[in-house]
């Protein structure tokens, strides 16, 4: 069985974590590290044989016009990570519009290709802007995969589905993040900073249970700036920031090579979309 490999674009300082220690306005001043640790994704894609999904920022998009030719030039595919990593919680429904327009756009333009998927900044699309999926949907987008079915301090919808599903008959398709099922609750089982903080045998274990109990294809998730140790280090951050950011940087790389050797991966699109059966649920 296949599983969706999965890139969320960004560059160090435009994590949600550093939202209030770094200003946008400050971001074009900084040493940017997106281009090459995408570069040396890409290469380490190409070494096993993978083809994955880029969620792109529209800004990294701008300022980094070949590195989304090169993801594309590859064989994968390039998706919507919004434009400038704001959480849809800090957007109404005009504004969240605009911003999924104009990254649309901007991808499409420089790709020559149409866009399809999106992934909202840190899972933001919560029960109290699922709104966010009609406008998705009429924007042209085919799938999302914004919801993450846990409890979090920045993000989830715990009693979401873990598996693909639409919230009406007509709907966008939803694409959750991969969870662990225990003791009647979901646990974080996608990537990130878990993928980071847990063994990697904790990870081996999830993906081989979904596969072979579940029946599933799994999502995994990761940033660029995951696989790099060396990037400039924050320093007015809290103890737990600092842990969620920088645990575990130097073991990314290896985790990864080993997943993806022992995992058949493939892109969202080529997984997701086409399928018949699809739950529909309500989440009130």
């Amino acid at each position: 069985m296949k599983n969706a490999m999965t890139v969320d674009v960004e560059d160090y300082f435009q994590v949600s974590a550093f939202e209030g220690h770094i200003q946008k306005n400050d971001w074009d001043s900084l040493e940017c590290r997106v281009r090459g640790n995408t570069e040396k994704i890409l290469n380490i894609f190409d070494e096993n044989n993978v083809k994955a999904t880029f969620f792109m920022l529209g800004w990294v998009a701008e300022r980094y016009p070949e590195l989304v030719r090169l993801i594309v030039d590859n064989g994968h595919e390039l998706a919507s990570h919004g434009y400038d990593h704001t959480r849809v919680i800090h957007q109404n429904q005009k504004e969240f519009r605009s911003d999924v327009e104009k990254t649309k756009k901007i991808l499409e333009d420089l790709a020559g290709i149409a866009v399809k998927g999106y992934r909202a900044a840190s899972y933001s699309i919560t029960k109290d802007n699922l709104w966010a999926l009609d406008i998705l949907q009429e924007t042209g987008h085919e799938y999302s995969s914004s919801i993450y079915p846990v409890k979090h301090d920045l993000y989830g919808i715990p009693d979401a589905p873990r598996f693909a599903f639409r919230v009406k008959e007509d709907g966008i398709l939803e694409v959750p993040i991969t969870t662990l099922r225990l003791f009647n609750r979901n646990f974080p089982g996608g990537g990130g900073g878990f993928f980071r903080l847990l063994p990697y045998s904790v990870s081996r274990w999830i993906y081989r249970r979904l596969n072979n109990k579940d029946k599933e294809p799994g999502i995994f998730y990761f940033h660029p700036w995951e696989i790099d140790p060396g990037q400039p280090k924050q320093t007015n951050i809290t103890a737990r920031t600092k842990l969620r950011h920088y645990l575990n940087l130097d073991k990314t790389e290896g985790r990864l090579k080993s997943l993806l050797s022992e995992f058949k991966w493939d892109r969202m699109d080529n997984i997701f979309l086409g399928r018949k059966e699809i739950t529909v649920v309500k989440l009130d």
